[in-house]
């Protein structure tokens, strides 16, 4: 099953997903840029099921503003499924002393999280979203690392990682995969587009996990020429079912119905038809329908 913010649901009714993205966040590292506007959020998540969309997966972790008393909500009104996330995002991205307090009792917040709920609300989490550094893991990647697969072996929860500047993701693997015994496909490698090394995004997925582009993101506007390529040369070595695509909106101005966009319709108004285009139907399917299905399910050997 996948978790969603009403409650499970059959992998195969998860339809047309944005695989990452964010309806709330809040980060100590970007000052001013906060997404905290529900009627906002609500018309984006409209936007999005206009143009065709059914589920939308938010990375937003602990501790940066998921408002997660709202998300069942916003699902309920809009008929767009909605996976959320716990997980600790990098050091930085939090008020001074925030990780001091948690870091002892991550695996014990990452699982009640998952099991009970977030907050005082019913609402649980689907998904562990960790972080990396660039290109090394810093003490604290490590750290949360441990914790998320601590927390992923007690749930079976798939553990999503934002990768710096798209770099790290073999030494990710080399912890989670090789080291703490996390399958590898319950490892969602994200913001690979950053790092446009076909070689290594053709070993990462010759690994067995996930690779999650994201963009076009307001932020890291320098790769989205790039993105058609680096598809382009995992389908051509036999990947594309290893292939997620997402918008990861962090700001309110980059959001499509409230702000300058492209935000997160521009999925399937303008990327899922050039996908069609230049690589078939059949891909584009895979990309946004029968790849998330399979990758943000706890059946993740299937």
């Amino acid at each position: 099953m996948i978790r969603t913010v009403l409650g499970d649901l059959r992998p195969d009714a998860l339809g047309i997903t944005d695989s990452h993205d964010h309806l709330f966040f809040r980060s100590a590292a970007l000052p001013g840029q906060e997404l905290d506007d529900e009627a906002a959020a609500v018309a984006e998540v409209r936007a999005f099921a206009d143009a065709g969309g059914q589920s939308i997966v938010q990375w937003t972790p602990y501790g940066l503003n998921r408002r997660a008393e709202l998300l069942a909500g916003i699902s309920t009104s809009t008929g767009v499924s909605i996976v959320t996330a716990t997980g600790l995002h990098r050091r930085e991205h939090y008020l001074d002393g925030f990780v001091d307090k948690v870091q002892d009792q991550l695996a014990e917040i990452f699982v009640r999280e998952l099991t009970a709920g977030i907050g005082d609300t019913q609402v649980r989490a689907g998904l562990i979203k960790v972080a990396g550094g660039f290109h090394v893991l810093d003490a604290h990647a490590e750290l949360v690392m441990r914790a998320a697969a601590e927390a992923h072996h007690a749930t079976n929860a798939p553990i999503a990682i934002h990768h710096e500047l798209g770099s790290a993701a073999d030494a990710v693997l080399d912890l989670l995969v090789d080291e703490l015994d996390v399958h590898p496909g319950a490892v969602i490698l994200g913001h690979l587009n950053r790092f446009p090394d076909h070689r290594v995004h053709v070993e990462l997925a010759r690994r067995g996990a996930w690779l999650a582009f994201d963009g076009p993101s307001r932020a890291n506007n320098a790769t989205d020429p790039r993105l058609m390529d680096c598809l382009a040369a995992l389908i051509d070595a036999g990947y594309a079912d290893r292939l997620l695509l997402g918008g990861d909106t962090t700001t309110a101005r980059a959001r499509a119905s409230t702000g300058e966009g492209p935000g997160m319709p521009y999925l399937l108004t303008h990327l899922r038809p050039r996908i069609t285009r230049y690589f078939g139907a059949d891909v584009a399917d895979a990309v946004f329908r029968t790849n998330p299905a399979r990758a943000f399910t706890t059946d993740w050997r299937a």
